[in-house]
This record gives C-alpha cells, structure tokens and sequence, in this order.
C-alpha cells in the first residue's frame, strides 16, 4: 500500500486527486474500522491511519475518513479547544480549501466562508495569492496552510495577506518546516522532479522553510506567536490523534 499511495500522489494532479477521494473514502474508512487511532474532526476510531508522503512516505498518518493528515487535526484541535471560530461571526478566507474542513466550515451559521485558490475545484475565487481581487482589511481570519512553500514570490504573498486580513483579524500560515534548520533553503537550479521531491519533500515545492520563516512574517508587519500546541496537550491524545510532536503553529494578527 506504501508504494501505491507514493505512486498515485507523485502521477496524478492535485484537482483530480480531489474528485476521486470522495469515492474512496467511504470504503476506506468502512474497511479500516478500529479502536486504536481517533480523528478528532469526525470523532471516527480506526485500527490505523493511512501513510502518506512524495518521496519519505510517513506511516500511519493519514485519517481514512476526512483524509487529514496530522497538521489538519492539530489546527482542528486548536480551533476547537483555543480560538471563536466555531461561535463568533466572522469573516473567513480560506486558500487551497482542505478537503477534511471544506464542507464543515462550508455549513457553520456563523461565517461567511470564501475560498480560494488558482486550481483547487473547491475554490470559490480562482485567484494567484500575489495579486488579490479583495479590498484592503477584509477578512476577519485568513487560513493559508501549505501553501506558500509552492510560491516563488512568496514575500509579495505574504503582503496580500496581511493586506486583505483585517486589523486586529487573525490567521494561521502552516508551512513545511524543518525547526533545526536555521535559515530557509531555496534552489531555483533543481528542475528535475524527483530530486526536487527528494530535496524539498514535494516536486512542486521551491522552499524548505526554517525558524527564520517567524521572522520573515514579522518583517511584513504581522504579530507572531509559535504556538506548540502538541506541548499542551497529553501524551495519550498526541498518539490517539496522530499528531507530530513539537510541529509549530504560526498563528498571526494584524
């Protein structure tokens, strides 16, 4: 199963992966039933999670059912247990629209939810994240998770962002992260790619980002605070919900 699913991610785009999971799902999770292993954005119990990954496939990470991965379920978590989304009136956008959140957030009385992204088929506004159709100060939260390790510019992403967010509006800004890796490593040279995939985790990735990614967020105006959320909660839900140890939520304001 490792290699199939490494072979389906590294042949098959983005859009049509999307169209076909809604038929797999319901099987997958049917036949992977169990007690040992709990997403917390559906609440189902499977004997084990699905692997996951371009080039260094990572076991038992992926949920069968809302096919989240460990950063979905720890920003669900947090969501949940430390923020008002779920209950305050606010103005949401969402870029590249996870397939484990799209239809819970779609259906929450309190937002008005808008999406966007230049591929995804679940974008309402198809739009490059460097050159925005929104007004300035817009949106009350911005979600952009795992995204801006695709961007070339991405400081002049990072811009548009804190322009349409609100002041005093909030984000979150997930990224592939190395935290021992001081500084962000780029290589425009690297075409071929299996060795981008090699190099950067993903073909389709320009960046390998380091703890220096707080600070280039910091230097286009937002407020930063690294939240180590998995460092809050137990050990037992850590396992349960299949998280990754001392992964680093960059939540934002403006």
């Amino acid at each position: 199963m490792k290699n199939a699913f490494k072979y389906i991610l590294n042949t098959i785009s983005r859009p049509l992966l999307i169209k076909l999971s809604y038929w797999v799902r319901p099987i997958l999770a049917f036949s992977m039933q169990g007690k040992n292993y709990t997403d917390p954005i559906d609440g189902k119990s499977f004997k084990n999670f699905l692997p996951y990954g371009y080039e260094n496939q990572r076991e038992n990470v992926l949920s069968p059912s809302t096919l989240s991965l460990e950063r979905h379920r720890l920003l669900w978590l947090f969501l949940k247990n430390e923020t008002d989304f779920f209950t305050a009136p606010l103005k949401v956008l969402h870029f590249a629209p996870e397939q484990a959140f799209y239809k819970r957030f779609r259906k929450l009385k309190n937002l008005e939810y808008t999406t966007t992204d230049l591929n995804s088929p679940l974008a309402d506004v198809k739009a490059d994240i460097c050159n925005l159709p929104f007004k300035d100060d817009s949106y009350d939260v911005i979600f952009c998770n795992h995204v801006l390790e695709h961007i070339p510019d991405d400081s002049k992403a990072m811009q548009e962002l804190y322009r349409v967010l609100k002041p005093g509006g909030w984000g979150i800004f997930q990224i592939p992260q190395e935290l021992d890796r001081e500084t962000t490593f780029e290589d425009d040279s690297i075409t071929d790619r299996k060795e981008r995939a090699k190099i950067f985790g993903q073909y389709d990735h320009v960046r390998i980002y380091g703890r220096d990614y707080f600070n280039k967020l910091r230097s286009i105006g937002f407020t930063v605070e690294e939240v180590d959320y998995t460092n809050i909660l137990t050990k037992e839900d850590v396992n349960k919900c299949r998280l990754a140890p001392g992964e680093i939520l960059p939540f934002v304001r403006k």
